[in-house]
C-alpha cells in the first residue's frame, strides 16, 4: 500500500494556496492524502509566523500532532515559522524530523535525506496545484512585499514582491475549476510594480478584468488603501462581487505615520463614500491594529468616530504584537496591555453592533448565493473562511448559484430558503 500524508494549515488564505502546492507535489511523488494524522506517512505543519499568538498555536498544533502520530511517521514543518526561525526551531523542536523553509521539498522517507551543497528548492508560487474540492479557491498572484509597516517583519523573510506571470494564474485559475476565485497576496493592489517593463503599476485592473472573464465571481483581499484607484474600483464592480477588503490599520493621519503607513479617516471616508455613491449595496471589511507604541487617546477616539461613521460589515481588531526586526521596537511610548485589551472591548462592542444592524437589514431580501458544501452558502458579501455565512436547504445543490430569501438571522450568519421558482444555475 502506497504511502499517506496528512497536512495541516495555519494563518492566512496566502499559506492555504502554499499547502495545496504542497499537496500537488505530494500527490504527483505518489502519496495519497489523509484526514487521519495517525494513519499519516508524512505529517506536514505549514505555520504562521505573522505574530506571537499565531507562532504559539502553530507550536501547540505540532506538538499535538507529535501525539497523535505514527511513531514511523515523518513529522515537517514548513511555512513561515521554518523559513523565518529554521535553525532555531531545529534545535528547540527534536521532534520535528524535517524543518523546510520555503520551496524546500518535503523529505517523504523516513531516512533523512543527506544534501551537499545548497538545498534544492522549487518555486512554490509557481507550481501546478489539484483541482479545487470546494467551488471556490484562493489565487496567489504574488509573493513578499515591498512595503516598509513598523508593525510587519512579512518582508524579512517573505522577501520583496515577486509578481507573477499573467499566463500563468490564468492557467492557475483553470487548473483549480471554480466558480469563485479569491485573489490573495501580501500586497494585492500593488502587482506588477516589480515589473515595470513588463506589466507595472496598475496591472491588477487588467488582470481582475482577465480573471473575471473566466468564473463566475471573483473576489480580491489584502487591498492597500493608496492603490485603490478609480479605475480598480470599476474593475472590482464590474465582478459583481462589491466587496472591498481595505488594509487600513489604522486612521490617525499621525499614528499611521508611526505605523509608517499612507492615509488619513478622511481619505478613507471619502473612497468608501465615493464606492457607495456607485454601489450602495458595496461590502466592506478591515482590519486595525490596537496599542501600537504612541497610540494616544486622540488616535483611539478618531478610529471609534471612523467605525462609527464608516459602517463597515465587517471588522477585525487585533492588539499590537511586538516583532523582531521592525521598528515598532524602536519606538518609545508603548500602550499598557490593560489599557490596550480596554480599547480592543470598546472597538469591538462598537462593530458587533454595527454588523449585526447591517445584517438585520437583510431580512426578506432576495439574495443570490453560491453552495459551498450542504447546508452553507455565501453571497457576495461573505469572504470564504473569514466572514459569516448563509445556512441554506441542504438539499441546494453544492457548486451552483441559487436564488434564496433570507429569513432569519442568526449573529453573523444568515438564514434563508429557496425563493419561489427559482433554479440553481
Amino acid at each position: 500500500m502506497g504511502q499517506k500524508f496528512y497536512i495541516e494549515t495555519l494563518g492566512c488564505p496566502k499559506n492555504q494556496v502554499d499547502s495545496e502546492k504542497i499537496i500537488g507535489t505530494l500527490l504527483a511523488d505518489g502519496l495519497t492524502a489523509t484526514t487521519d494524522p495517525s494513519k499519516a506517512d508524512v505529517v506536514v505543519v505549514n505555520t504562521c509566523a505573522f505574530i506571537d499568538e499565531a507562532r504559539k498555536e502553530s507550536i501547540d498544533t505540532l506538538l499535538t500532532l507529535d501525539d497523535q502520530r505514527k511513531r514511523s511517521s515523518r513529522l515537517v514543518v514548513t511555512g513561515c515559522m521554518a523559513e523565518r526561525y529554521g535553525d532555531e526551531l531545529a534545535e528547540a523542536l527534536p521532534e520535528a524530523d524535517q524543518i523546510a523553509g520555503f520551496g524546500v521539498p518535503i523529505q517523504v522517507g523516513r531516512k533523512p535525506i543527506k544534501v551537499t551543497g545548497a538545498v534544492p528548492k522549487f518555486d512554490l508560487l509557481n507550481l501546478p496545484r489539484p483541482k479545487s474540492s470546494s467551488p471556490w479557491a484562493y489565487i496567489k498572484i504574488a509573493e513578499g512585499c515591498d512595503r516598509s509597516c513598523g508593525f510587519c517583519a512579512i518582508p524579512s523573510f517573505r522577501g520583496p514582491q515577486v509578481s507573477r506571470d499573467v499566463s500563468a494564474i490564468l492557467a492557475e485559475v483553470e487548473q483549480v475549476d471554480v466558480r469563485e476565485v479569491v485573489l490573495v497576496a501580501q500586497d494585492l493592489a500593488s502587482y506588477g510594480k516589480d515589473r515595470p517593463d513588463e506589466l507595472g503599476a496598475g496591472s491588477i485592473v487588467q488582470l481582475v478584468r482577465d480573471v473575471s472573464s473566466m468564473v463566475d465571481w471573483v473576489r480580491l483581499l489584502y487591498l492597500y488603501p493608496s492603490d485603490l484607484s478609480d479605475e480598480l474600483i470599476d474593475a472590482i464592480l464590474a465582478t459583481g462581487v462589491p466587496y472591498f477588503d481595505l488594509s487600513l490599520q489604522h486612521v490617525s493621519k499621525a499614528h499611521l505615520r508611526r505605523m509608517r503607513r499612507w492615509g488619513d479617516k478622511d481619505r478613507f471616508l471619502e473612497r468608501i463614500e465615493r464606492i457607495r455613491s456607485i454601489e450602495p449595496n458595496a461590502t466592506f471589511r478591515s482590519n486595525f491594529i490596537v496599542g501600537y507604541p504612541g497610540e494616544t487617546e486622540e488616535d483611539h477616539d478618531q478610529l471609534l468616530d471612523f467605525v462609527r461613521e464608516a459602517q463597515l460589515d465587517w471588522c477585525g481588531f487585533f492588539s499590537f504584537s511586538p516583532e523582531d526586526g521592525t521598528h515598532a521596537l524602536t519606538l518609545p511610548d508603548h500602550v499598557e496591555e490593560s489599557l490596550m485589551h480596554e480599547r480592543l472591548s470598546e472597538l469591538r462592542e462598537m462593530q458587533d453592533n454595527i454588523t449585526a444592524e447591517r445584517r438585520d437589514a437583510l431580512l426578506g431580501e432576495t439574495i443570490q448565493v453560491l453552495v459551498d458544501e450542504p447546508g452553507i452558502a455565501r453571497s457576495f458579501r461573505e469572504a470564504p473562511e473569514i466572514d459569516g455565512v448563509v445556512q441554506v436547504p441542504d438539499t441546494l445543490e453544492v457548486g451552483r448559484f441559487h436564488t434564496v430569501v433570507v429569513e432569519q438571522v442568526f449573529g453573523p450568519d444568515l438564514i434563508a430558503v429557496p425563493a419561489d421558482g427559482a433554479h440553481g444555475r
